[in-house]
Parts: structure tokens; sequence; C-alpha cells
């Protein structure tokens, strides 16, 4: 059925709003820190085939649009008026579900005994039980040590609370009754989005608006396949890297071909390395799932503004990913720190796409999403909080500077008021602030990271940070534009006797007086930085987001004076840029990136991959860390942060091409 455009439109304006009131109902009424403040939560309204046809613009998580109801709504079994399904398994529910502190609802709405449509309701709970408090560690190497697993289940049956369901979630949870307090928030969200539901049926039939439901995804499909159309046609392909795994010193390559057609996108995922023994692995299923999709959904959405937003984004967008990769882990393999993954297939797919349209896509984002917990005992349990959820900067594109402090990449949460922080948890922020020198260099320059420093105030704290990642690999920059600032983490004890610099971190205990502080990655720059402007850098300057040192070694330009008598020194700035800058190619992936590359170059990481995805699957991981830690293991410590001998370089390639080739001629045999 084909409605009229203009009853359409009417029609797909009011389900945005119901979507929209959803989500404004949950947020005012919900528990938790988390989802109060920093809204990682969502609604939004499906047709009867499970797909999103409204989907909220300006709150709640924007990048779930694609997601898929229907293997969760099948898992459930048949369903009556006032059912809810509740479920947090990324397996059993289809990829609905990303980890498992993600708690997803769903409720079928009916109309004359038929389901015209379901609501969807997410939150971000504290604490799902499992090992460590906020259940979110990058150290887990399976599912079951991530918390309670919930398989699609009916929490409410015919309107009843199913008190077993309710039960056993509680006790499976550090923070029962914040949890509590935001499933009462996203049921009364879910009885929201049915009344207004029933409005719509009553102003405009069930037979309309059951059609809306597919016209308006079929409409945004073809906005979507249009807006794609404007992309030069080829295969793109870029690849990025996670520093490590959190349990063994070896990266972990996200690799992706971008094919662009006419009007659809192929992304293949081939390349990239076998899922780790670690919590960054991504349950995608294979399909064009959310988190290796956000990227395109933000092209579209540059290409094409008024575009609605539905499942009809992802539409055109086909995806190879081989099973058993790190984006599409195969069960039971941990997924709690996905996001981390996700930032980085962000990235390689902003590379690929940046060779495809140079003038749109920007060059990296701070490329991190950092939730820094802090858990407390007192006499009543446990107290869970984020503190804050830290991101970057926005990397740079032709003609505009990167966002300061706030990243462009998976994240659209809000940062925590001070003052509430404070009220929630024992600490005191000393200074949360835009990180100087962090964003790349560039004639456009990167957005700056941020700076979070607090101090403990009370004894048996402990500190988590999931996500912390850009501690080795910089966020590139494009056409000459620099990389940003690396992230750092710093803990200064109580006694100021001791300060140091930590890498990823399970869970890691603090005193009262202790001082921590996080300062993210800035994004990457763009353009040639000795090109830009000396009124530009000396307002950076002034600003504070660039320091005068810095504005001379990595722009050319002299500033001296401070404060509103700070000025540029021609001569001085016209000396320093007649040597020129340096800058050149297409990406500048930073020192850290070019020393890697040096001793693990594509042609090797790619007969590497393929080597490994013809062995035994549980044998992969293990057999990549001992190919690669071998090599590392004749270079320094710290490579390739810190640079190696010549002769220890050849050294490390040599010995690392003779094991691929052993591992090759292995796996040649495995496959006889």
């Amino acid at each position: 059925m084909k409605l009229p455009p203009i009853t359409l439109e009417i029609i797909g304006n009011k389900l945005t709003a119901l979507a929209e009131e959803m989500c404004l109902t949950l947020q005012r009424t919900s528990r938790s820190l988390y989802v109060k403040e920093t809204a990682d939560f969502c609604c939004a309204l499906a047709g009867p085939d499970g797909r999103f046809s409204a989907y909220p613009r300006g709150i709640g998580v924007s990048g779930f649009v694609g997601l898929d109801l229907t293997a969760a709504i099948e898992a459930a079994g048949p369903l009556e008026d006032g059912d809810v399904i509740v479920t947090n398994d990324p397996y059993r529910s289809g990829g609905l579900a990303t980890h498992l502190t993600d708690i997803q609802l769903i409720r079928p709405y009916f109309h004359d005994g038929a389901i015209i449509g379901y609501g969807w309701a997410f939150i971000h709970c504290s604490d799902i039980g499992g090992r460590v408090p906020s259940s979110l560690s990058p150290t887990n190497h399976e599912i079951y040590q991530e918390g309670l697993q919930i398989p699609p289940v009916k929490l409410v049956r015919a309107g009843e609370r199913a008190r077993d369901v309710t039960a056993l979630i509680a006790a499976n949870s550090r923070s029962p009754e914040a949890n509590e307090g935001d499933l009462q928030a996203m049921l009364a969200a879910l009885r929201t989005g049915g009344e207004r539901l029933a409005s719509a049926v009553a102003a405009h039939g069930a037979a309309d608006v059951l059609a809306a439901h597919g016209d308006l995804v079929e409409y945004t499909a073809l906005r979507a396949r249009a807006a794609l159309s404007r992309l030069r046609e080829g295969t793109y392909r870029f690849t990025d890297y996670l520093d490590d795994d959190a349990v063994t010193p070896v990266p972990v390559r996200v690799s992706v071909a971008v094919t662009v057609g006419a009007d659809r996108l192929h992304l293949d995922f081939t390349g990239s390395d076998p899922q780790v023994e670690a919590a960054f692995n991504i349950a995608s299923h294979g399909t064009a799932h959310a988190w290796i999709t956000t990227r395109v959904l933000a092209l579209i959405c540059t290409l094409d503004p008024e575009a609605p937003l539905n499942a009809g984004l992802i539409a055109p967008v086909e995806v190879t990913a081989p099973e058993g990769s790190v984006v599409n882990a195969r069960h039971p393999a941990a997924v709690g720190i996905r996001h981390a993954t996700a930032s980085r297939v962000n990235d390689a797919l902003g590379g690929a796409l940046g060779l495809a349209a140079p003038d749109i896509m920007p060059a990296a984002s701070s490329g991190l999403v950092v939730p820094v917990v802090v858990a407390e005992r007192h006499a009543g349990g446990q107290n869970v909080q984020v503190l804050e959820p830290m991101v970057g900067g926005t990397g740079a594109r032709a003609g505009a500077d990167g966002v300061d402090g706030r990243d462009s990449g998976i994240s659209n949460l809000s940062n925590n008021p001070v003052e509430t922080v404070e009220t929630e948890i024992g600490v005191e922020i000393l200074r949360y602030a835009l990180r100087p020198d962090s964003g790349g260099a560039g004639r456009w320059r990167g957005g700056s990271g941020l700076e979070l420093s607090f101090r403990v105030t009370r004894d048996d704290s402990r500190l988590l940070a999931r996500g912390l990642e850009r501690l080795r690999f910089r966020p590139w920059g494009r056409e000459g534009g620099r990389a940003g600032a690396p992230a750092e983490l710093i803990v200064s004890s109580a006694d100021g006797g001791d300060e140091r610099r930590v890498g990823k971190i399970d869970v890691l205990a603090l005193r009262r007086g202790d001082t921590v502080t996080l300062r993210t990655s800035g994004a990457g720059g763009y353009g040639d930085p000795f090109e830009r402007p000396g009124a530009e850098v000396l307002r950076d300057v002034v600003r504070g987001v660039v320091t005068p040192a810095a504005a001379a070694r990595d722009y050319g330009v002299v500033v001296v004076g401070e404060g509103a008598r700070a000025a540029v020194d021609a001569e001085g700035t016209a000396a320093l840029r007649v040597r020129g800058s340096g800058a050149a190619g297409a990406h500048g992936l930073g020192p850290e990136r070019d020393r890697w590359e040096s001793l693990y170059d594509e042609a090797t990481a790619d007969r590497l991959v393929a080597a490994l995805f013809r062995l035994p699957a549980p044998t992969r991981h293990s057999r990549r860390v001992k190919v690669l830690g071998d090599a590392l293991d004749l270079l320094p410590d710290g490579f390739p942060s810190v640079a190696a001998e010549e002769a220890d370089l050849d050294r490390a390639v040599r010995a690392l091409g003779a094991a691929v080739a052993a591992l090759e001629a292995e796996a040649a045999e495995e496959t006889e």
C-alpha cells in the first residue's frame, strides 16, 4: 500500500513524536545517573516486521536505528496484549542487545486482536552482576564473566509483572534498586508509546498506520540510495588498530574494503583479526549491524540531513563479516567492551569512505568512549556510578575545524553535571576541561581531547575505565593533517609520593586522597598545518587549546605576549614557515602506526589473517598472539610507542616473515 505523500508525512511526524515522547518519559522517570543525566538509553517504534519505522531525533542514543527486533520476538514465543519482552543477550537476541548491561524491553501493540507495531526501549544499567562492579571489564574472556544473561523472556505477562523474572534480575545485580527504577521508567515509556499509537490509529485508521510503517522505511531507503549515489564509485580499503586486547600487548586489526556502487555500499571486513579472548568482540551476526554501520548512517544523514530516521537508512548497505572475527564473534565470546572495537570500525570506515568522498569525510575523531566508573563499598552494599563518559574531539574536515571535546564517532552521550557526580559518589572533581595541544595540527585543526581529574574521598574505592583506547595508535589526520595526541591515564597517590601512568585497567584499587587524571586523545587534523592562517592559530592560543610552543612547532606561527596582548610575530612566523611543514600523504597516521607498519605491513598482515582463518577457530587467537608476540620480543619494550634500532627491526621483520610462512604451510595442511 502506498499512502498519499501528505498522509504519510502527517502519520510519520506523529510516529516520530511518539518515539520522542517515549524517550522523554523514560529519562524523566529513570533512576540511575547514566540514564537520567548521561542519556545512555533510547526508545523507538517498530512495524510488525520488527524494523524501526520511527526513531527519535536529538534524544537518546542515535546509532541504533538499524537494530532488528525480529529474533528477540520470535524467541519469546506467542504474544498477547499486555506482554513485555526483556532481554540483554547479544547472541540469543540476534544482536538487538549488544552487551549484557544494555537491557532491552519490547512491547507488542494490538488493535482488534492483531499486532500493529512494537514499542522498544533500552537502557544501560549500572550493574548486571558478573566478575567486576559495573559488570564490564576488558579482560573478561567469555560472556559468562560479564553478568546475568537474559534470553528473550516475558517480564510482563498479560499486564502482570513476572515476579520470578524480576527477582532473578534483582538477585544478580550490585545495584538492584537503580535497575528496578530504570525498568519501571522503561515500562512507563512503553505505555506512553501504546497510548500515542492508539491515538494515531483512532485518527487515521489501522490500515493507514500499518501501511505507514512500510512506506516510511521504503521512503527513507530511496533517499539513502540517492545520497550514496553522490559518492565516487570504486573499492576503497582502510585498516586501523586497537592498541591491544588488554590481556596481551598485541594490537588488534580492523580492516574494511568499501565498494561503492551506483546506489549501494558493500562493506567487506575480510582481513580483520579473529575474535579475541577479551571483551572487545562485536556480536554482529554477519549483518549490517548498528556497531559496524554507524559511520555509514552518519554519512547518509550528512548528505541528506532531512532523511527520516528509520531502518531504511541501512537498506542500501551489504556486509561481509567473516564468522569468528572480531566484528562477527561467536558465542561465548565476551562482548562487554564492544564499543571500543566499534570506534575502530568507525575510523576504518571513515578512512575508506574518505577516499571515496575526500571533501566530505573528516579525519579520525578521538576514537574512544571511556565511561569512568567508581565503585565504593558502604554499609548498605555497593555504590557503582559512571562519573563521566569521556570522549575526545571530532576530526577536522575540509573547510572546518573539528569540535573540541565532543566526538562525532559512536557516542552522543551527555556529560554529567559535576554537582550531581559529587552527590552520587565519593569523589571531588578537580578539573574537567579541554586538553591543550591534543587536537591534530592541520589547515583545519582536529578537535581537542578532554581532561578529567578527580580526588577520591572514601577508602575502599575502585576505578574502572572500560573502553580506554588510543593510548598507542593516534587518531589519524587527513590530506597532510597530523594525528591527534594519544590518551593517557595517570594515578597519583594520596601522599604525593607516587605517580603512575597506567594503560588499560581491569579494576584498580584506590585509597582516600588518591587522584586520577584521564586525558583523552585529540582528533586528527585536515590539510597542511603551515597553511593555517596565523590569526586562527593565535585564537587557539588565546583560548588555551594550543600552547605558544606548539604553535611554533606544529604551525610555524610565533605568538608573543599573553591574553589580550597576544599577537603573531610576523617576521618570526615567516622565518619558521619558509622551511615548510613536511606534511604529505592522504592520511597522517602518527609515528607509532608508522613504526608498527615498518614491522607488520599490510601484505604480511593479510597473509597472517588469511592463514589464521584456515586454522580451527579455538586456536586462532593464541596463534596470532604467538606469532606477533615473538616478533615484539625482539624489539624494545614499548614498541611501537618507542623506536627500535634498524638492526633490531630488520631481525624482527625477518622472524615475523618466517613465522607467517610457517603458519601458512600449517594452514594449508589443515585444509587438505
